[in-house]
């Protein structure tokens, strides 16, 4: 099978069920910014993190594979059965929150991202997650998008901020807070 179809030289992708759409259209933009985030995902995946992170982090890529599915088809046109994120897929980012939290000093300022390589990598991530997020909602104002879908990046854009947290702890790296001039 080639990687190539010359279908989308003139601008335009298909969605799953058929509908040709622009490749500026929000609803790649959102699956766009999705793959974007995956890919730094797996950036983070390949710092020095323990071994139920990387599980985690391996889950959460498949998740968003489940969003982009989702956020690709055409919720008019499509008859494919796409796999489904579930209630227990958001569950499982606060479960994994709380279980970070439980190791961290209080929050008591926000905190500039950086301190270590992979402590930024999670931020640039973070950053990513929330820009998939407003597009999503963005989309959500004129096209079906799964509720879950919104949910899960609100929660997995928080994950990956404890996570950052974390991994600073974990690194011996220098937390810094932001300490506006006044």
């Amino acid at each position: 099978m080639k990687v190539y179809t010359k279908k989308g030289d003139k601008g335009e992708t298909s969605l799953i069920g058929g509908t040709r759409v622009p490749k500026h259209h929000t609803r790649i933009e959102a699956y766009g910014t999705v793959d974007e985030l995956n890919s730094y995902i797996g950036l983070v995946r390949d710092q020095e993190v323990d071994k139920h992170t990387a599980e985690t982090l391996i889950e959460i890529q498949d998740r968003l594979f489940t969003i982009g599915s989702s956020l690709a088809s055409d919720p008019e046109k499509s008859k494919m059965k796409i796999p489904d994120l579930k209630d227990d897929d958001i569950a499982l980012l606060e479960k994994e929150m709380d279980k970070m939290n439980e190791e961290l000093p209080e929050m008591r300022s926000f905190v500039l991202p950086g301190g270590h390589q992979a402590v930024s990598f999670c931020h640039i991530a973070r950053c990513v997650c929330r820009r998939a997020e407003r597009i999503s909602t963005q989309l959500s104002e004129d096209s079906f998008v799964d509720e879950r879908v919104l949910k899960y990046l609100n929660r997995l854009s928080d994950y990956l901020f404890v996570l950052s947290r974390l991994l600073t702890k974990q690194l011996n790296a220098t937390e810094t807070p932001w300490k506006p001039r006044m």
